[in-house]
Formats: C-alpha cells, structure tokens, sequence
C-alpha cells in the first residue's frame, strides 16, 4: 500500500482547500497521513477525511528558531513513517516540508503553488521571500502551480526549473464540489440563519465578499467603492469573512466603518457559505494576489455573478465580458463603476455567470480533480521506483 503525507500550515487548509483529498485516496488503496499546525478545525477534518492527523507546530510568520524545530519534528517524522510522497501547500509548509523530506530519503517531493507572497511584499521582505521560494522548489521533484497564470509567473521570475512545473487538468488544487454548490442542495434552516445575519430589506441588491478581511484581499478598495457608489441606499455588503489585523491589517478607520456602517455586514466564517451566495446577486472578489481561487468555483458552481480583480488566478477562472466581469486590481473607482453596472444589468450579469457554470461542470468538478492527482501520484511512484 503506498503512503503519502499531506502537509499545510494550519488545519484549515486541510479543511477547506483540500476537502476530501485525503479520503479519496484512502478509498483508492492509500495510507493517508495529515500534517498541520494544531487548530480547532482538526476534529472536523478527522471526522470527514477519515485519515490519521499529526500535529507539527508551524507558525504563519517567520520564525527563525520555530521554523528550524519544525524542520527537525518532519525530518523524524518522514524518516519514522517513510512515505512514498509528501505533498505540502502553503509557503510555509512547503519550505520546511520539501526540505525535510528531501533529507529523510523521500523520492517523490510535491509542492503545490497557490499563490507567491511576494508579490505584493514590501521591498525589504521581497528578497527574503524570493530565496524562500526557490529554495523550495529546489528541493521539490516536482512543483504544481494551480493556473496557467502561476505557471507562466514561475517561469518568467525563473524560480524553478521549467522541467519540474505541471498544471493539474486546466488548474485548481481541488476543483469545487457541484453537489454541494448548488441550490438545489441548500438546508432550509441554514438559509434562514443566513438571512437572519444579513437581514436584507425586499429590494436590497447583496454584495458578498467571501475570505479573511486583510489588505492583501482588496477589502479597503471594495468597502470604498461601495461606500462611494450610487447604489449605497439600496444595497447591502456582505463581508464573510474574519479580520486578522495580526498579520494582514486593513486601515483601522476603514475597520470602524464595517463595524459601524448600517449598510454593511460583516460575518466570522461560517462552513455554510453556499447559503450566503444564494441570498446575493453578486460576488466580488478584488484580491491583491492569488492561485486559483476556489471562491470563484464556488459562486460559478452556484451560477452566482462575479465581479473580480485582473490578478494571476482570477483571470484563469473569469474571462472579461464572458464570464464576469474583470476589474484592473487596487483601481477603487473603476470597481465602484462595476458595482453599479451590475446593479442595473442584472441579467447580463446573469448570462455570464451561466456561461461560467458550463465551463466549470466540464473541468472543474472534485471527482475529476482528484483522479488526475491520483494518477500523478501513481505517475511519479512509477517514474521513482
């Protein structure tokens, strides 16, 4: 039976980027082993994946003295479980694990990109993140960019050897459920709570943000756009969403306004985000940076319209136009512009979100997703072994 270890920074990755990984390919005949930080979303993930968690304590931020006891707690624990692969995401995951692994003898070493932090860094940080990046890919056998836009980024800043990059199917790390993502599959009692928390009027157009509330997920410039908009009395902004003022912070004024601000809502996470996309008419999705996005999978899957920032990731997902709507990133007034011309096309907007929702069921489904990561796993134990 072949073994694999699936290694992220904390345990909500776990529980939502990659759900149901892990349980696919235990029912496909493998030992399944999950690696995290320690977190209250553990239990869930044990109950739903159905797989073993071990917990290395990771920290987000960079933390010399942490980072190298981490690095020593995977290197014993690869060389005590000897897995066929370790397949890390996360930046900080991926550094500690591919190094570690390539170590303790591990063959087949797999690093997902989902986004490059340091594009949007600071000056004095990019240098440091840059030699961060490529040292993980140095020791990867492999690394998988989850876009065609991520591909082509890696390949022009030359972070890795062009030879190491493959793009699963047409991207995504773990497509979208359109089982759940669907309307015909929402709880009533779950969409009444929703609907409780934002308290729309009959005629209020709902704006929903979904992801945690940090500058680096557009959040100053869509709370703006929309506070200047003409259409500020007749609508409401849905913020899904937890602040981390830690790591990411947004403008402390901007903070109060979303908390003071009768025409906004903001929302700490809930599990049951389909139930708030049913209740809106438009998701916006204005990042700074990204992967492949699965919010926009899941609104596409939900035939819900998207308004999105002209970022790699988002722009692999959204075609201008055709899909949704595409806005230059960080370009407030131009988005406040977007906001009002969905409000008053509502059914063009409509048709771009139903062409979505076709593109999506033919490459983007979770079943399809994981039997093309199943057969790279079998793929590289093959080619390794």
């Amino acid at each position: 039976m072949p073994k694999i270890i699936r290694v992220t920074t904390v345990p909500l990755s776990l529980k939502l980027l990659l759900a149901g990984q892990m349980k696919f390919m235990k029912a496909a005949g493998w030992e399944v082993l999950m690696v995290s930080a320690d977190g209250k979303e553990i239990n869930s993930v044990l109950k739903k994946e159905e797989c073993p968690h071990h917990v290395i304590p990771f920290t987000r931020k960079i933390t010399p003295f942490q980072d190298l006891y981490c690095l020593w707690l995977l290197y014993k624990l690869f060389k005590k479980e000897k897995p066929d692969v370790v397949h890390s995401h996360t930046p900080k995951a991926g550094l500690l694990a591919m190094i570690a692994a390539k170590f303790a003898g591990v063959k087949c070493r797999i690093h997902t990109v989902a986004g490059i932090p340091y594009m949007v860094a600071e000056k004095q940080k990019k240098k440091l993140l840059v030699f961060m990046e490529k040292l993980t890919y140095s020791y990867a056998t492999e690394v998988w960019p989850n876009s065609q836009s991520l591909f082509d980024f890696i390949i022009r800043e030359k972070l890795a050897e062009p030879e190491k990059l493959r793009i699963i199917g047409k991207g995504s790390s773990n497509g979208v459920d359109m089982e759940k993502f669907s309307r015909e599959a929402l709880a009533e009692n779950h969409l009444v709570a929703a609907t409780m928390r934002i308290l729309p009027a009959e005629n209020d157009f709902i704006i929903l943000a979904v992801g945690r509330l940090v500058k680096d997920k557009g959040i100053e410039e869509l709370v703006t756009a929309f506070l200047q908009s003409k259409i500020t009395d007749k609508a409401k902004l849905v913020l899904l969403g937890s602040f981390e003022q830690d790591l990411n912070p947004i403008d402390s004024d901007l903070v109060r306004k979303i908390q003071d601000h009768p025409r906004i809502v903001q929302i700490e996470w809930s599990d049951h985000v389909a139930h708030y996309m049913a209740l809106a008419d438009v998701l916006v999705h204005p990042s700074h940076r990204e992967g492949f996005p699965n919010v926009l999978l899941e609104a596409g899957s939900m035939q819900l319209p998207i308004i999105c920032s002209d970022i790699m990731g988002n722009i692999d997902i959204v075609t201008n136009k055709v899909t949704g709507l595409v806005f230059p990133v960080k370009k407030t007034e131009i988005l406040k512009e977007a906001l009002e011309f969905a409000y008053v096309k509502r059914d063009y907007m409509q048709q771009l979100a139903d062409n979505l929702y076709m593109e999506i069921a033919e490459n983007y489904q979770r079943e399809y997703i994981h039997s093309l990561l199943l057969n790279n796993y079998e793929r590289l134990i093959h080619k390794a072994f």
